[in-house]
């Protein structure tokens, strides 16, 4: 029986990344995805973007016209009729290098899996003077990366809809929100640690030891993030040192991220 193409999905708006950015993105999901797949781009602008990806527009949140509070876009993605869309899909976002080979992420069961926010940084022990709080940040998901079933998780919009103020009011970043809904609904899981990796905190050595070494990629390492900074775009055009880190050598990082 013939397999259901899987959906790749991205977001892009404004100016801070470009075609040339997602365009890389599209490139790094084909060499690390061998099964069937569609790369669909929902964009405000897609000019310049390589003809295999599927542009399509950015999918309305719903917020009434006159709200336009539009930082938390990114839920509009578990809107029931998502561009006619159906199936399982893998959302990334743009500002990630894929190094390894993607199938895993739709070879996991459960319905949603997400990146543990806690898992891209180290540990903080200042936050266990507060332990409810900390208890709900390391549950957090990040949502850099995520499988879902498109449709099935409209819950989350639902209830953002419902009090997008009181919503807005209650949590920091959207990431938070949609974790609570999540874990409200029995959803909430997060991919095997190690999967997808933070560049600062697991490829560049500790402290001073950066200047001894230079990043590696962890064994089990198939996404990299740039979560806190330096941001990807700074490591790439050679910003962000600091001087208790030097970033050096990343030849190999910068082939995945560019290689045509």
């Amino acid at each position: 029986m013939a397999q259901h193409p899987l959906n790749i999905l991205t977001m892009k708006w404004g100016t801070l990344y470009g075609a040339a950015d997602v365009n890389r993105l599209h490139r790094q999901v084909r060499r690390h995805l061998a099964r069937p797949h569609r790369f669909i781009c929902f964009t405000d602008d897609a000019e310049g973007l390589d003809p295999g990806i599927e542009a399509m527009p950015l999918p309305e949140l719903g917020l009434p016209l006159a709200h336009g509070d539009t930082r938390w876009r990114k839920l509009a993605i578990f809107r029931r009729d998502l561009a006619g869309l159906s199936g399982t899909a893998l959302f990334l976002d743009i500002d990630l290098v894929v190094v390894d080979d993607l199938q895993p992420f739709f070879d996991l069961p459960g319905a949603f899996h997400i990146i543990r926010d806690d898992d891209l940084f180290r540990p903080k022990p200042l936050r266990r003077v507060n332990p409810s709080r900390d208890r709900f940040l390391h549950s957090v998901g990040n949502s850099s990366v995520f499988r879902f079933e498109i449709g099935q998780h409209a819950y989350i919009l639902d209830a953002y809809l419902a009090d997008s103020a009181g919503a807005t009011a209650r949590y920091e970043i959207s990431q938070q929100f949609q974790s609570a809904q999540l874990a409200a609904h029995g959803n909430l899981n997060y991919w095997p640690k190690g999967w997808c990796v933070s560049f600062k905190n697991d490829c560049v050595p500790r402290h001073l030891s950066s200047y001894l070494r230079d990043p590696v990629l962890p064994e089990r390492a198939k996404i990299v993030l740039f979560a806190g900074a330096p941001k990807m775009e700074d490591v790439f055009a050679g910003r962000g040192h600091k001087w208790y880190r030097r970033i050096g050598n990343i030849d190999w990082l910068r082939q995945a991220w560019d290689r045509p």
